[in-house]
């Protein structure tokens, strides 16, 4: 008998020796991965002690590797690839290791049978950066959270105060809100402007500080450039296109909360495009209220000519924010009705004209309610969008779409009213969001799927069961249906509970400043 003096198919000999392998499949090797077989004849050469090396290959085939962590029998769905098979997942060193049709040895086995295992669902819009949020949002099936809207006027220091690990993975963009509140010294000590800051007109040398912080951050590794026009209406579109082009000039995408209906829309998508910026609108349905068909139609049409445009969507009629923003700073203009539409988050109660001045001048965060559900629909269904939470709990009290927005699109529209594909849903929640940062955040093309060599960010749960249960009145109770999620390789959910693993790590683009 001659054997090659290939590695390839010597393993692959002796592998179906000892009964592992059927013609033609890919053997695997001891670290994990994969090789394939290489065709062709090979140079041949004569054993000396052929019995005794051929026992010993069979024998090497033959002992499988041990895995930090399997996953067996899940329902394997990757967006990227398209699989969608019973699978036995294999992780080690908190990497995607195997993907085998076999049973796997693990040092943890846990048993998927009847569940989906998916890619981590990646979080492009999330403000609460804190333990309380984390751990609400990854039994939603979240692996990594983002700060992007809104963002950040320090890099450096968000990232040191997250460094020593945290439940999920987590980043955040330089924000061009922060940057307008710290050179106009707006009076607001929360996350959004409370003054000048949102409604102060910038002078030429103020812009030129604000691109300063920017262009800093950037520098610093920040994943986007944040942007609210919504809470800044004193900064025009020249403005905003000038910061537009500081983040094309760092190869990153620009994610706004836009103001102005249609014609606001349109002259967004007109400013990114002269400053050649890739355009990330946040949550579609909140700003496009009644109008969302048109906005839909206008970003397609964007995209369909060739611009680099993208959004998102969380599945709930009802917005929340700070109630000393711009956005009402007309509100003693408004009818009595309107008042009612607003639930102060700390008390859960809807308020009148007296109350709701009141609270303004406390400070806190207000529920708007006021979509229909044929909107929320819509915006979840269209293949535009991916879905984002813009989730955010403090002490207890927040909005439902921190706990349930992942879950709930999971139970409702998919399982429920078969309104959407589970591959398609998926596809929102994991490598769509993953390709709108890697071009500018490498690590962000490892997330996202469920591949060999990828990142082991997984989120496993039981698609007939899965469902969000948080309400407007407690926005803290947990998804159900998601018994398991991995980070980084560890378990951070197990059988529903929060583990003690804090593994998540920064997602941040590669650090230039000296």
């Amino acid at each position: 008998m001659q054997y090659s003096t290939q590695p390839p198919q010597i393993l692959s000999w002796t592998a179906r020796a000892c009964g592992r392998l059927r013609p033609g499949a890919r053997p695997p090797i001891a670290d994990g991965s994969e090789i394939a077989e290489l065709p062709g004849i090979m140079t041949p050469y004569r054993l000396a002690s052929s019995a005794l090396i051929v026992a010993t290959l069979v024998s090497a085939a033959c002992a499988s590797p041990t895995y930090d962590v399997v996953i067996a029998n899940g329902r394997v769905m990757d967006p990227e690839s398209g699989l969608d098979a019973v699978r036995h997942v294999g992780i080690a060193g908190g990497k995607v290791a195997a993907l085998s049709e076999r049973p796997l040895k693990g040092t943890r086995v846990i048993d998927a049978a009847g569940l989906v295992v998916a890619p981590g669902f990646i979080d492009l819009h999330e403000h609460g950066q804190n333990e309380e949020s984390y751990g609400l949002m990854v039994r939603d099936g979240v692996t990594a959270a983002l700060e992007i809207e809104v963002g950040t006027g320090d890099i450096a220091a968000w990232y040191a105060d997250r460094e020593k690990g945290q439940i999920v993975n987590y980043g955040a963009s330089i924000g061009h809100i922060k940057a307008r509140m710290q050179v106009l010294h707006d009076p607001g000590t929360g996350l959004l402007p409370a003054g000048v800051g949102g409604s102060g007109v910038a002078s030429d040398a103020q812009q030129a500080e604000m691109e300063a912080i920017l262009r800093r951050g950037l520098a610093e590794g920040a994943v986007a450039v944040g942007f609210g026009s919504a809470y800044t209406p004193g900064a025009n579109m020249a403005e905003i296109e000038r910061m537009f082009r500081v983040a094309a000039s760092a190869g990153a995408s620009a994610h706004i909360h836009m103001r102005g209906g249609v014609a606001g829309l349109d002259s967004t998508i007109a400013a990114a495009k002269a400053a050649r910026a890739k355009l990330h609108f946040v949550h579609i349905n909140s700003s496009a209220d009644t109008l969302l068909a048109a906005f839909l139609d206008r970003i397609k049409a964007a995209r369909d000519a060739g611009q680099d445009v993208t959004t998102e969507a969380y599945p709930y009629g009802a917005g929340m924010t700070e109630i000393t923003s711009a956005l009402f700073d007309d509100w003693r203009t408004w009818p009595d009705a309107r008042f009612q539409l607003h639930q102060l988050v700390s008390t859960g109660r809807r308020l009148t004209r007296k109350t709701f001045g009141e609270a303004r001048a406390k400070g806190g965060t207000v529920i708007i309610h006021g979509r229909s559900e044929n909107q929320t629909r819509m915006a979840i269904l269209s293949p535009l969008t991916m879905i984002a939470s813009d989730g955010y709990i403090e002490n207890g009290r927040g909005h439902p779409r921190t706990s349930g927005s992942y879950a709930k699109v999971l139970g409702k529209y998919v399982r429920e009213e078969k309104a959407l594909p589970l591959m398609d849903a998926l596809r929102k929640m994991t490598v769509m969001p993953a390709q709108r940062l890697e071009a500018r955040v490498p690590s962000m093309a490892q997330k996202g799927r469920v591949r060999i060599g990828g990142d082991a960010d997984l989120a496993i749960f039981d698609p007939a069961t899965v469902t969000d249960r948080s309400t407007y009145e407690d926005a803290t109770i947990p998804s159900a249906g998601i018994p398991f999620v991995i980070v980084g390789g560890q378990v951070v959910v197990d059988g529903g509970k929060l583990t003690a693993a804090r593994p998540g790590r920064a997602i941040r683009a590669p650090v230039t400043a000296k």
